[in-house]
């Protein structure tokens, strides 16, 4: 019985569609965490994540920015809050998991600890060097040419703002999480990562204010992380921060990969620890 994880599926492309058509678990009580950005289509994130819910024991799933953009050809053309429901209903339809779910408790070898699901967005805090507030670090980004896409198709409806939006689900998030037995473990998964040092690498630095928020930089410790999931970043790595490990478990887009090559599976073991 392990935990597993994978994030940026990026189903869209028809490479990691054949992709995520083998991902496969090694017995049948295994574990998915699904860490966001399956695509951007409903049909095509239906499609995913009710074939893996088919296949993995329990499937755990946690919005990505590219799941919360209204496509313009997408015939489910909600926005914000109300998309992000819709698609928490379809994941409770195939029995997928969601940050809205009570949080499974997993007590396979490396357990027991609780499988937090969190959806935290982001806030435009992980600014650029030399940017003091959110109009600087955009003026910067778009001065570069590196500007998220998230800007013209992420609507954060009904919030005035995508960090007003962030700010609501950290108080809300913050206040489960406090709540769990003292005594547990968490695996804590959020699409974008939860401390600021994974985004030091990007080869584009603007781009990391589209990338987490300053809120949650103490969490992992806070609430005694045994794992930290994420994606996001299409860099996929085992880091550690404060002596908690940190997995990046993105597949990324088929640019990367075929460039990058990859000398494991595309499922990232989570639990239990590897030797």
């Amino acid at each position: 019985m392990k935990l597993l994880a994978v994030s940026d599926l990026h189903v869209a492309y028809e490479e990691n569609r054949t992709i995520t058509e083998g991902l496969r678990p090694e017995s049948d009580d295994d574990w998915l965490i699904v860490a966001g950005d399956v695509g951007e289509m409903s049909s095509d994130i239906e499609w995913a994540l009710g074939l893996l819910r088919e296949r993995f024991a329990k499937v755990i799933w946690v919005p990505g920015n590219h799941e919360l953009w209204t496509p313009k050809d997408d015939p489910v053309q909600l926005r914000g809050v109300e998309r992000y429901d819709y698609l928490v209903e379809m994941c409770r339809r195939l029995d997928v998991v969601t940050p809205e779910d009570d949080y499974p408790i997993w007590d396979g070898e490396g357990g027991p600890a609780v499988i937090a699901p969190l959806f935290l967005l982001y806030d435009y805090t992980f600014r650029p060097e030399g940017t003091h507030n959110k109009e600087e670090a955009l003026a910067k980004a778009h001065e570069a040419g590196v500007v998220c896409t998230d800007e013209y198709f992420l609507f954060p409806d009904p919030y005035p703002s995508r960090e007003a939006w962030c700010e609501a689900r950290v108080e809300l998030t913050e206040k489960r999480l406090s709540a769990l037995p003292p005594d547990l473990p968490t695996v804590l998964i959020n699409h974008w990562p939860m401390v600021r040092e994974p985004t030091r690498v990007m080869y584009y630095p603007e781009f990391a204010q589209w990338c987490g928020t300053v809120l949650t930089a103490d969490w992992h410790t806070r609430f005694r992380s045994a794992c930290s999931v994420y994606g996001h970043l299409h860099i996929p790595r085992t880091t550690h921060y404060d002596d908690v490990r940190f997995e990046e478990v993105s597949v990324g887009y088929p640019r990367e990969w075929k460039k990058w090559g990859r000398s494991e599976g595309w499922l990232r073991q989570i639990l239990p620890v590897k030797p």
